[in-house]
């Protein structure tokens, strides 16, 4: 039977112990140790992501946000987005990702491991990437595509590191029909994903697109 399918039947309180022995087949354990990815990255280099709806690539520039060019650069060269699933897909404002399908491993990240803002130098226009922050100092793992030109995040520190450079029609295709999360909408609920994981999501938003596979092809 499939790791998922065993997931889904087996009882709440059961799921992190299983994770533990399963973890559907992958080896977590780098992961689950976010003090050992230290890696600085290129001056440039590129992110191929394969997912449900096609492949698109991100073009990284560490000139324009090194601390976020970084940590970008060390979750996609250790597997990281592998298997993440969009679970916040708003066409007119951003698509955004990067919760982690395994919640052990999104436990190793919530503490202690955001990285310090850069200096906005790149505007959030459409296809521009940046990551995701809850106020000052707090970017960690969740990145947005912006599906449009929102300009007005540059002044609320959302400092983009790359952009789209291929594959930019994938994220219309996206299925966007949840909406919004809590509390403003029905959609998935970040604090849930984070503590279930894609059980979770598999659960509740079947629909949601994921990543299939995630990979530097560049430099």
């Amino acid at each position: 039977m499939h790791c998922l399918v065993l997931l889904k039947l087996m009882p709440r309180k059961l799921l992190l112990p299983a994770l533990l022995l399963l973890s559907c087949g992958r080896d977590y354990s780098n992961l689950q140790q976010p003090s050992k990815l230290t890696s600085t990255s290129p001056a440039t280099y590129l992110a191929q992501f394969d997912t449900t709806q096609g492949p698109f690539t991100i073009e990284v520039h560490r000139d324009w946000s090194p601390l976020g060019a970084d940590r970008f650069y060390q979750l996609v060269d250790n597997g990281f987005y592998d298997g993440t699933r969009f679970f916040r897909t708003m066409p007119k404002f951003v698509v955004q990702w990067g919760i982690n399908p395994n919640p052990l491993v999104s436990q190793a990240w919530k503490h202690g491991t955001a990285i310090k803002d850069d200096p906005v130098l790149q505007s959030n226009l459409r296809g521009f990437v940046s990551f995701a922050t809850d106020g000052p100092d707090t970017r960690t793992t969740q990145i947005y595509v912006n599906m449009a030109d929102n300009a007005r995040l540059d002044a609320r520190g959302f400092s983009p590191f790359g952009k789209v450079s291929s594959g930019m029609e994938v994220f219309s295709k996206l299925y966007a029909e949840y909406g919004e999360g809590p509390p403003k909408g029905a959609g998935a609920d970040q604090d849930k994903i984070e503590a279930e994981g894609d059980a979770y999501l598999a659960r509740n938003f079947p629909k949601l697109d994921k990543v299939i596979k995630a990979r530097i092809t560049g430099k």
